[in-house]
């Protein structure tokens, strides 16, 4: 099951109270106050963990509670403090307050990790209220109690490039001919539920995670469709992969389909547009697929290559043009951080 999105209840564990005793040894009658201080109380902490890649284990659990420290003892001796509680999510988690609505971290490379509710201090025993003059004090500390929040744990997929079109554009069908991914393909359109994710390999070392993005349409940068439910997977990815499909079933325009994308990724996030984009015509052994791919090439003003993942005709170059993109990115953050030192 994948799940991308989650409301949880954390809470960090109490410290562990004070302890009031006094030093009562042999020929020590008035020992004096030895009560100790209580242990600390556990943090919760998310973590990212490389191969989650759901959010699925955290459906079934709301509440999160780290322990709480124990009680101070006699003879001057500590509590215990409380082991932290480590919650384990997906790179690409966004963790947000619930309650303020702000951000607390976005988690994006494994191990990256936030404490989000921090364990209570445990309190000061009697031993450290003695003075000149308190002797004999019979104060203590209760422990602090530790923080706690509603959060909602959203999964953005992390891809190298992306794949976007309208449904029934065949995207499926080609992260599965280029990996080892097996998504659900069927003849009708939205049977993409949630992104999919693939390795597809090129050359000798080289690669590359591909994302089959579930199908957008008109209005999904305003909810239509699920559509903020997809469009906030396409955020992560650095290439987008545009397929339009030559020959609707509903007879609409090829063209004007793929400016509508366009726009909704423009309206869902105008930063969106600038990601590099690379346009290719599917389902290419149809008839009449290489004049709408002419027509689409001369109105958007750039190449639009031709593939089908029925022949596996253009899927060779469209795999290179996806590596020959995300080199330049690499490149060019290089270059950038140099430049920073």
């Amino acid at each position: 099951m994948f799940v991308d999105r989650v409301t949880i209840f954390v809470k960090g564990g109490d410290g562990g109270r004070g302890c009031v005793a006094f030093r009562r040894e042999k020929y020590e009658p008035r020992g004096g106050p030895d009560g100790g201080d209580g242990g600390h109380g556990g943090s919760v902490i998310v973590r990212a963990r490389a191969g989650a890649d759901s959010l699925a284990d955290l459906v079934n659990r709301k509440h999160w509670r780290a322990k709480s420290g124990a009680a101070g003892g006699g003879a001057n001796c500590t509590g215990k403090s409380a082991h932290d509680l480590v919650i384990d999510v997906p790179p690409g988690t966004v963790l947000l307050d619930r309650d303020r609505g702000n951000i607390l971290r976005d988690l994006t490379k494994p191990g990256d990790e936030v404490v989000v509710a921090k364990g209570g201090r445990g309190g000061r025993g009697n031993k450290y209220f003695a003075s000149s003059t308190n002797r004999t004090p019979r104060e203590y500390e209760p422990g602090v109690p530790g923080e706690e929040r509603w959060l909602v744990l959203e999964l953005k997929v992390i891809a190298d490039a992306g794949l976007v079109g309208l449904p029934n554009a065949g995207k499926s069908t080609l992260l599965s001919r280029l990996s080892q991914a097996h998504p659900e393909i069927a003849d009708y359109p939205f049977t993409t539920k949630h992104p999919n994710l693939g390795m597809v390999r090129f050359g000798e070392d080289g690669g590359f995670v591909l994302a089959d993005l579930p199908g957008l349409i008109e209005g999904a940068h305003s909810g239509v469709g699920l559509g903020h439910e997809f469009l906030r997977h396409v955020e992560r990815t650095r290439v987008l992969v545009h397929l339009v499909e030559p020959l609707p079933l509903d007879g609409a325009d090829p063209v004007d389909n793929y400016k509508n994308i366009r726009r909704e990724l423009e309206l869902y996030s105008p930063a969106l547009l600038g990601k590099p984009e690379i346009v290719a015509v599917s389902k290419c052994e149809l008839t009449g697929s290489e004049d709408v791919r002419a027509r689409l090439q001369e109105e958007i003003g750039k190449d639009v290559l031709a593939v089908s993942a029925v022949t596996g005709q253009g899927l060779a170059q469209l795999v290179s043009e996806v590596a020959g993109q995300l080199k330049e990115i690499d490149q060019s953050c290089a270059c950038e951080e140099a430049g920073a030192t």
